[in-house]
């Protein structure tokens, strides 16, 4: 899930061969890099029509992740477009739990 400029010439040969042969998993492939897109470039006013696509063609497990994402629709949106972002928080809890878990071992 590379973005496509970041492929060796091999690679995005053997992921053209890989689209042609299935139209599935092409379509998945479309609809992940597009989400990608979406999320690097922080346009969450685009992720309700992502949802819609993707729970109508998509492949059954991004269908299920569309529908989570739609669960959370404001607070998902929100994270794609707002500049807040609670990242460092959540980093430092996770080491605290990790660290917390390697001494009750």
């Amino acid at each position: 899930m590379r973005r496509r400029e970041t492929l060796t010439e091999r690679q995005d040969r053997r992921l053209l061969e890989v689209r042609l042969a299935c139209p599935y998993i092409t379509r998945g492939c479309d609809l992940a890099r597009a989400f990608a897109k979406l999320v690097r470039n922080r346009r969450g006013y685009l992720l309700l029509e992502w949802i819609r696509q993707a729970e109508q063609d998509a492949p059954k497990p991004m269908q299920g992740f569309a529908s989570f994402l739609r669960q959370d629709l404001d607070a998902v949106t929100a994270g794609l477009t707002l500049p807040w972002s609670s990242g460092v928080l959540e980093g430092h809890v996770n080491r605290v739990k990790t660290l917390k878990r390697s001494v009750i071992s």
